[in-house]
């Protein structure tokens, strides 16, 4: 099994550096730009899509009865917009093999 590491803003950066020479300054600002497109997009409402590798959803949930499940007291849980990852059928082949 392989050990679980995270993938962070500044690995993406060194990864453009590297693959297309930019400099880590420019590295840096690109993966920012591109990230906070996506977030502008979602605060709007949008969906987001890159193809090959998944869609970020966003969806409406309505207001419904939960249960506190230490008191078993019922409790409304407000409305809310919650965002859901879809992995592309590409990226769960990928995954798959390794």
């Amino acid at each position: 099994m392989r050990s679980m590491s995270t993938l962070t803003r500044a690995d993406l950066a060194e990864a453009l550096n590297r693959k297309l020479g930019l400099s880590r300054s420019d590295s840096l600002s690109m993966v920012e730009s591109i990230l906070e497109h996506m977030c502008d997009a979602l605060a709007q409402g949008e969906n987001v899509k890159i193809s090959g590798f998944g869609t970020f959803l966003l969806r409406d949930k309505g207001q419904r009865i939960g249960r506190n499940p230490k008191t078993g007291i019922e409790v409304p849980i407000t409305p809310r917009r919650v965002l859901t990852f879809r992995a592309s059928q590409m990226l769960k082949d990928r995954i798959a093999k390794e």
